[in-house]
């Protein structure tokens, strides 16, 4: 049998070891990791690991460098957008979707309906929200991503081309969203209805939603949360962990940060509409969170978990070996990717209605 005061002696030996060890800077606070070799996962997936070690090792952009002005932003937000941009009738052909772009309530919207809507969800929409840190991806490549959750799930989707910085900062994500949703739920009740997006598209749903809380209105029936960016500040641990390990958004100093300072124009970027892991909880849909082991968000995505766990609500979590930020779109056809479809389709029908 353990002897509990020489277990209890045995912790106090090991932290004051570790206290006067040089794995501390010198304030006692910060950590210097020394440098070291990152092997590509060889737990991930072959098509993950072999994209992984064909990338060249990525480098955030040097300080300055992004956009200052806002003709500046403009300009680099046309360029970034058009470069990730599908022509509609192209993501149509091969999604396996009919695409129109439409009004609802104001606001430009994308209609996906694919070839085949499974009997589930006959009388089910998807309400989408983009991502690209509230400042790129918006027009007509706003609906990459529902095509493929409309078309791998069986749902009909609309995507909302949401108002965007520099003309149209905070509060306008939230607002148009809002305007979409009250408009769908002329003809759709809200169990039948899910909301979700990846990145900003994750938070700009936990925002819609606190603020569907704020307005009574009825909340949708689930959620789909993709490593949501749900705090703008630099405050989650994996912004510092995965620094440079994720291949895709490499650092917050740069793109994120800039991102975050023109969306939310002098708001506090702990208002909860703004990053919405500092609003309420409690009363939320069921929701799937995605993420993987090399994303700058992953903590984000946990944050948002334990969030929602701690209410009582369903919050189902899946981390992927190896993936960086939104992997599952970005390495289409990879077991991540078919799985994380899957996950999203599976939790769709299972928690509407």
């Amino acid at each position: 049998m353990i002897n509990c005061n020489h277990f209890r002696l045995f912790l106090v030996a090991s932290a004051l070891l570790l206290s006067s060890s040089n794995l501390y800077a010198a304030d006692g606070s910060d950590w210097n990791i020394a440098s070291r070799l990152l092997p590509p996962p060889a737990a991930a997936s072959e098509a993950l690991s072999s994209s992984i070690a064909s990338t060249p090792q990525p480098t955030p952009p040097p300080p300055g460098m992004m956009p200052q002005t806002p003709e500046q932003w403009e300009a680099f937000i046309e360029q970034a957008t058009s470069a990730q941009t599908i022509p509609l009738e192209t993501l149509a052909q091969m999604s396996n979707t009919t695409i129109e772009k439409q009004q609802l309530a104001g606001v430009t919207v994308y209609s996906v309906t694919p070839d085949t809507i499974a009997p589930e969800h006959k009388d089910h929409l998807f309400l989408h929200v983009h991502g690209g840190g509230y400042v790129i991806l918006g027009g007509d490549a706003a609906p990459s991503e529902a095509a493929t959750i409309a078309a791998s799930s069986g749902i009909r989707s609309i995507s909302v081309d949401y108002r965007m910085p520099p003309a149209a900062p905070f509060p306008a994500a939230v607002d148009d969203t809002i305007a979409v949703y009250r408009e769908i739920l002329k003809t759709t009740p809200a169990n039948k209805i899910a909301i979700g997006g990846t990145s900003a598209g994750g938070g700009l749903s936990f925002a819609a939603v606190h603020k569907m809380k704020e307005l009574g209105l009825p909340l949708p029936g689930a959620i789909f949360a993709g490593t949501p960016w749900a705090d703008l500040s630099k405050t989650s641990d994996t912004l510092f962990t995965n620094e440079g390990i994720d291949r895709v958004l490499i650092s917050y100093d740069g793109l994120l940060s800039a991102a975050a300072e023109i969306y939310a124009d002098g708001e506090d970027l702990k208002h909860p509409l703004i990053s919405p892991l500092y609003g309420d909880f409690s009363g939320f849909p069921p929701t799937i969170l995605i993420s993987g082991t090399r994303d700058l968000l992953l903590s984000d995505t946990v944050r948002a978990q334990r969030k929602l766990r701690d209410e009582g609500i369903i919050a189902d979590l899946h981390v992927f070996e190896g993936m960086s930020h939104a992997g599952y779109l970005l390495e289409a056809g990879s077991p991540e990717a078919i799985s994380s479809m899957n996950e999203i389709s599976l939790f769709f029908k299972k928690h509407l209605d």
